[in-house]
């Protein structure tokens, strides 16, 4: 048996992290010839989506971050200001991001992740469902993650 010796560091390093990112994605796509597939197109890279709701002054009453990637939404934050919400601001900002995703970038379905104190229930109503859940992450509470079929 070798025995080797390794320094090991806990930092934040830019550098090492894009090399990790894709040597990682090397590594995948010699396993899987879907990923495999995706090398060298649009697919292989996530692509920003941002959807935004300004009020009658220009001040942010709501958006939407997320990307996409290969055929897939995924919604990474939604909020609509208190002043805002229940006035369906928050399914037009999912809806115009689902649209957006679906025609413009041939997206097929959609995830997303949400704390039982979010909204759960809003995204069950946009037409998500849970399958999978997280107990205790962060301690007390359960993060949901629900997908949604866009086609």
């Amino acid at each position: 048996m070798v025995c080797r010796m390794f320094r090991i560091e806990a930092e934040v390093d830019k550098g090492r992290r894009d090399l990790l990112r894709s040597r990682l994605w090397d590594t995948n796509t010699a396993a899987s010839p879907v990923l495999a597939a995706l090398r060298g197109t649009p697919g292989e890279r996530e692509v920003p989506l941002h959807v935004w709701a300004l009020d009658g002054s220009g001040e942010l009453a709501g958006g939407l971050v997320g990307h996409t990637w290969t055929t897939w939404l995924h919604v990474t934050y939604l909020w609509v200001d208190d002043r805002h919400r229940g006035t369906g601001l928050g399914s037009r900002l999912l809806a115009e991001a689902e649209r957006i995703a679906r025609t413009d970038r041939g997206c097929a379905s959609a995830r997303l992740e949400t704390w039982d104190f979010q909204a759960p229930d809003f995204y069950r109503k946009q037409g998500y469902a849970v399958v999978g859940t997280i107990p205790d992450y962060p301690p007390g509470i359960t993060e949901y993650i629900l997908t949604k079929r866009l086609t």
